[in-house]
């Protein structure tokens, strides 16, 4: 094929493949492509982008090339033309291309005693289509309205009760029976925790991949993989998938509370209801900390169309770090405003809510067990650092040493 045929064609992509909004890795501007037959997702630049959105099958490569020389000020040449377009046929994203195989259930994990994760349920997706018609009531605005408002009136509630409550669950530790049906209770909120995340991105048109049990010994909970949220129409959709969970929680403890304020104060129930109603609040509320993996962080992300927003804040301070000491202004060139706003503002967050964190934490050990127990979280995130840096120094000696070995 010549070059003049080349640029002649009207290649089209298939009409069914989804498109995210232009998000953010670090200072690189990258959009998600999904394919809906076979599940997989692509991520690409902003010049790929550019010109997969405009394979529409009226636009021919010549006049796309115009544009693309404009846009970025380069033009693609025959082999550039040639790259892209078997790139997307292989990848069967072409109308003309071969099918892709359809979307098939991930293989299990690898799973041990210690650690490891078993599918609960067989069809996840088939499920949440029936249980989707029958919590409908629930996404109406004059039954959700009222429930966030109560939802977000508990934690004010526990609040101004907050010296009670902690006394009260004080109290309950010398019952190990009264205090294990706490933490049943809290488990069973848990799961419908993940079950909320499910329902509600199943509303916004995502997929329920797989629900099932992770344990990490000594710590076992449900977990609900909802698919597809970076594809949903509206930014608001996907935070809402990610604090649907802590809602739920919160929910949950809602009939527990006019309980707990009604029972006289001798009543042999209020330590229970109370150490129900602190821990439980503290586990949503905890839930919510922008910190990864919870679903603050999750929707800290969306709200910033952000992927990787922990990893790229490291590398980022990490970066500022060797430009300081070098005196180098040049290496951050490449970030602009506003990815340096986000990356160094999260960083700075983060140490501002670790630093709180520890300091809460001593004062609690301090106050139990004495001054110096004070100090145990502060050496336990040294000994940590101490560890994550030595396993990185050990894994670079022996990919040096695989490498060396090798040549």
């Amino acid at each position: 094929m010549s070059s003049r045929q080349l640029i002649a064609l009207r290649p089209k992509v298939r009409s069914e493949l989804r498109f995210g909004r232009p998000l953010w890795r670090g200072a690189a501007e990258v959009h998600l492509v999904l394919d809906p037959t076979s599940g997989r997702q692509l991520e690409l630049g902003a010049k790929e982008h550019f010109i997969i959105t405009r394979l529409d099958g009226t636009r021919s490569l010549a006049e796309i090339g115009e544009q693309y020389a404009v846009r970025f000020r380069a033009r693609l040449g025959e082999p550039q033309w040639q790259q892209m377009l078997g790139l997307l046929y292989t990848r069967g994203l072409l109308d003309d291309a071969p099918p892709p195989a359809p979307r098939q259930a991930p293989e299990p994990t690898r799973s041990t005693v210690l650690a490891g994760r078993v599918r609960m349920v067989a069809d996840a997706p088939a499920l949440l289509d029936r249980l989707h018609p029958a919590t409908g009531f629930a996404r109406r605005r004059r039954f959700l309205l009222p429930l966030l408002a109560l939802v977000a009136a508990l934690p004010v509630g526990v609040a101004v009760n907050l010296a009670t409550l902690v006394d009260e669950t004080v109290r309950l530790t010398g019952n190990p029976v009264a205090l294990l049906a706490v933490g049943t209770l809290l488990w069973a909120s848990l799961a419908l925790h993940e079950l909320a995340h499910g329902l509600v991105g199943r509303a916004f048109g995502g997929r329920v991949g797989e629900i099932g049990l992770r344990w990490v010994l000594p710590m076992t909970y449900l977990y609900c993989e909802v698919e597809d949220v970076r594809f949903f129409a509206r930014r608001r959709e996907q935070i809402a998938t990610a604090m649907a969970g802590a809602v739920m929680n919160l929910a949950f403890l809602l009939p527990f509370y006019p309980v707990w304020m009604l029972l006289p104060a001798h009543a042999q129930a209020r330590p229970f209801l109370g150490a129900l109603l602190l821990l439980g609040t503290a586990l949503a509320l905890g839930n919510l900390l922008p910190l990864p993996p919870l679903d603050g962080y999750k929707a800290l992300g969306y709200a910033l169309d952000c992927l990787q927003l922990a990893t790229e804040s490291r590398r980022f301070v990490v970066l500022l770090a060797r430009s300081a000491v070098r005196r180098d202004a040049t290496a951050l060139r490449g970030h602009p405003v506003r990815a340096r706003l986000v990356l160094g503002g999260y960083a700075l967050g983060c140490a501002v809510l670790a630093a709180g964190l520890l300091a809460a934490l001593g004062g609690l050990l301090a106050a139990a067990f004495g001054p110096l127990a004070g100090y145990l979280p502060v050496l336990a995130v040294l000994a940590a650092l101490v560890l994550w840096a030595g396993g990185r120094a050990v894994r670079a000696y022996r990919e040096q040493r695989a490498k060396r070995a090798d040549e």
